[in-house]
């Protein structure tokens, strides 16, 4: 389909709790529209309203279980972009109730990529949101964003913006390392914010989150009838990339096997799909990442020290939120609003006692468990200000000493696993048996909560 120069990319921002359905729909548009959107997924409103600048050229689609049903429409569709709501049930009762509802068009899952950019770009040729493409900037919901979609002005996080502006215009790989929860995928889309051409794709694929056996299929893709359910050819992220970025994000994770294919692919720019001859070149920004020390990794036999020294060529460590000094209580004040927001909820802010505790947590889940703590205490919770008392017990008292479990002044310790499951079945109960809005919850993936309870029901 062919785009006139003349216009002007526009983001396509899906919110979607399954990761496979943001794969899908930035996959379509990635191969099919490049020039004309760019699409940037995100797996809850919030999060996606916080992420995209006030004065974006946007649509968003969102599936309307993941924004907590057809009853949320209409506090979304007022938000600061126009919205098309999606969902697995193409009824026309809810497609008539997304519309009244705010709306500017509805479809069902799944939809091909001429339907999908013939939907998106009917929307934007609707008077009233051709002018505010053209004349208006929305106003912002979430203020506190202090660089490319990072909160926080600590000296180790300004190090980290000033990093990221030097690296950007490179096209050598990068590395970002980092515990789980401090940023790195933000980092990464940063980095090609800054270094590549408006409209040029970001392809992520999290190699920890796929199976071993599927994983080349998704980074190189795969031709019809390349191994069982195959029933089509289809492009894998290294040829969606094309052009722009690929983020392999927990890279330590990857089958030996495959890191020899991967270093290939790094040293050449050529791969061949899975079950293909035919050689294909394309040209990619690498960024890959780990939670773990590559070093260590490369030490064990566990990554290949040639791969890694390949991608290891503009290092970046995301610091750890205890190492962010002040950094904590902006953190905290921007997920309130947010959260307040969303779910319409009266919060205002934190009282002192409250503050003091979140500041002194050393936050070993860093900025993802402070986001869930929050929203969790938004969900569960109201009120004006968030009190010591709504905080959970661990982070009221810090580290719970060992003698008070045993004393009884706590609730014991369970296993982990049993943890596990109390926290994810009563996510379920809570949202009245929607996965997909527990998932958004807990800020992990549906088919996580598929697969354990699938596990669980086995014994």
């Amino acid at each position: 389909m062919a785009f006139s120069r003349a216009d002007k990319p526009v983001d396509v921002i899906i919110v979607d709790a399954d990761p496979v359905q943001r794969r899908t729909l930035a996959g379509l548009l990635n191969e099919h529209a490049v020039g004309r959107f760019v699409p940037k997924a995100w797996s809850t409103p919030g999060e996606a309203i916080a992420g995209t600048a006030p004065d974006s050229r946007a649509i968003m689609i969102a599936d309307i279980d993941t924004i907590g049903g057809a009853d949320r429409l209409p506090d979304v569709a007022r938000r600061r972009m126009p919205l098309i709501a999606t969902s697995a049930t193409g009824s026309v009762n809810l497609a008539v109730a997304a519309v009244r509802a705010g709306a500017v068009d509805f479809f069902a899952k799944p939809i091909g990529a001429k339907a999908l950019i013939e939907r998106l770009e009917a929307a934007l040729a609707t008077p009233s949101i051709a002018a505010t493409m053209a004349t208006t900037k929305r106003a912002a919901v979430v203020t506190g964003v202090d660089f490319a979609g990072f909160i926080g002005r600590s000296p180790a996080m300004l190090a980290v913006y000033d990093q990221i502006r030097r690296i950007a215009p490179s096209q050598a790989p990068v590395f970002v390392s980092g515990e789980s929860g401090t940023g790195k995928e933000i980092c990464a889309e940063a980095i090609h914010t800054h270094g590549c051409a408006p409209g040029r794709p970001f392809i992520a694929i999290n190699c920890s989150a796929i199976p071993r056996e599927l994983m080349e299929s998704e980074i190189f893709g795969h031709v019809r009838g390349a191994f069982t359910g195959a029933s089509g050819s289809r492009a894998g992220a290294a040829e969606l990339a094309d052009g722009g970025t690929l983020f392999l994000d927990e890279i330590a994770d990857m089958d030996l096997a495959l890191q020899a294919k991967l270093l290939r692919f790094v040293q050449t720019g050529s791969f061949r799909r899975v079950g293909g001859s035919e050689l294909k070149q394309v040209k990619v920004r690498l960024i890959a990442a780990t939670n773990r020390d590559p070093f260590a990794e490369v030490t064990a036999s566990r990554f290949r020290a040639d791969l890694f020294y390949r991608l290891h060529v503009l290092p970046i460590r995301m610091p750890p939120l205890r190492e962010r000094d002040g950094d904590v209580a902006l953190l905290a004040d921007a997920f309130l609003q947010r959260f307040a927001a969303e779910e319409e909820r009266a919060f205002s802010g934190f009282d002192a006692a409250a503050m003091r505790q979140i500041e002194s947590y050393p936050w070993p889940g860093n900025v993802r468990q402070l986001e869930n703590t929050i929203r969790r205490i938004v969900v569960l919770q109201d009120g004006g200000l968030i009190s010591a008392e709504m905080l959970p017990a661990d982070i009221a008292v810090g580290h719970p000493p060992l003698a008070a479990c045993e004393a009884g002044l706590l609730e014991p310790l369970q296993p982990l696993h049993a943890e596990e499951r109390r926290v994810i079945e009563g996510a379920v109960t809570k949202f009245n048996g929607s996965i997909a809005r527990a998932a958004a919850a807990l800020g992990i993936s549906p088919s996580t909560i598929y697969r354990k309870r699938q596990a669980w029901a086995r014994g």
